[in-house]
C-alpha cells in the first residue's frame, strides 16, 4: 500500500517476509518455500520497489486501489452491504457511498467492453485494467491465496521465449514465492473459459503427482478449501 504522501509503506515487505517464514514452519516438504531468508528479503524489496514505481506522487490523487463489490441498486439506495478485498466482514452500502464522495471510483461491469483487456503482442506489461480483471478472477495469488497487493501479473506463455500475448487468457496473478515454485518445480498452468469467469488449473510436475491431476486455482481453490 502507498501512504498519503505517495511514498511506499515499509511494512509491506516486512509482512510478506513474516508471512512466508510462518507458513514454512508447518508446511509439507512439497509446499515449503525453498528460498533463503536473504532471497525472501531481496524479493520483498523488489516487490516494494515495483509497487513504488506504480504510485502517483500527487498528494490529491489516488494512492491505492481498493476493490469494493456492491450491487448498483444497493449503492444508489444506500442500503444492503458490500464486500471489500482484504476485509472479512461485509460493510454497509451507506458507508461505501460516503467514501465514494472523496475517492476516485472506477465502476467495473463484469463482461463489459469499456476497457481493452486483451492486447496481444502490442504491450509487454499487463495494464492496470488487466490486473484488476485478473484480481477479480484469481482473488490474489492464484496458487497460495496471498493478497492481490503481493502479486504480479505473469505471462503463462512467456513473452520472450513463447511469444505469449498480453491477454487475460495468458495472464495469472502469482506472488514472488509461487512464481519461483511454478518455474523451479515444473508446474504447468491452464486457463479454461473467457474473461473473469475463467477457471484456473495447476498441473503438478510428474515427481509430485505421476498422474498430473489438475488442481483448481484462483477463487475456486479457496472455495473448495473452505
Amino acid at each position: 500500500m502507498g501512504r498519503a504522501d505517495g511514498s511506499a509503506d515499509q511494512g509491506v515487505p516486512r509482512r510478506a517476509v513474516t508471512h512466508t517464514l510462518r507458513a514454512n514452519e508447518h508446511a509439507a516438504d512439497a509446499d515449503r518455500d525453498d528460498r533463503s531468508v536473504k532471497q525472501i528479503q531481496a524479493d520483498a524489496l523488489s516487490d516494494l520497489a515495483r509497487h513504488g514505481l506504480g504510485c502517483d506522487a500527487v498528494p490529491t490523487g489516488p494512492t491505492a486501489t481498493v476493490v469494493v463489490r456492491v450491487a448498483l441498486d444497493d449503492l444508489v439506495a444506500g442500503v444492503g452491504s458490500a464486500t471489500v478485498d482484504g476485509i472479512d466482514q461485509p460493510v454497509p452500502a451507506a458507508f461505501v457511498r460516503r467514501i465514494a464522495a472523496d475517492t476516485q471510483v472506477i465502476p467495473c461491469v463484469l463482461g463489459g467492453q469499456s476497457e481493452i483487456v486483451d492486447w496481444g503482442r502490442a504491450k509487454r506489461l499487463f495494464t492496470p485494467a488487466q490486473r484488476l480483471a485478473l484480481a477479480e478472477r484469481d482473488g490474489g495469488c492464484a496458487f497460495c491465496g496471498a493478497p492481490p497487493a503481493w502479486t504480479i501479473a505473469h505471462h503463462i506463455d512467456w513473452w520472450g521465449r513463447d511469444s505469449g500475448p498480453t491477454d487475460l487468457a495468458n495472464g495469472i496473478l502469482l506472488c514472488t514465492a509461487c512464481h519461483h515454485r511454478v518455474h523451479d518445480d515444473g508446474w504447468e498452468i491452464r486457463i479454461d473459459g473467457p474473461g473473469t469467469a475463467a477457471q484456473v488449473w495447476f498441473l503438478p510436475p510428474p515427481w509430485l503427482d505421476p498422474a498430473r491431476t489438475p488442481r483448481p486455482g484462483g477463487r475456486r481453490r479457496y472455495a473448495l478449501t473452505a
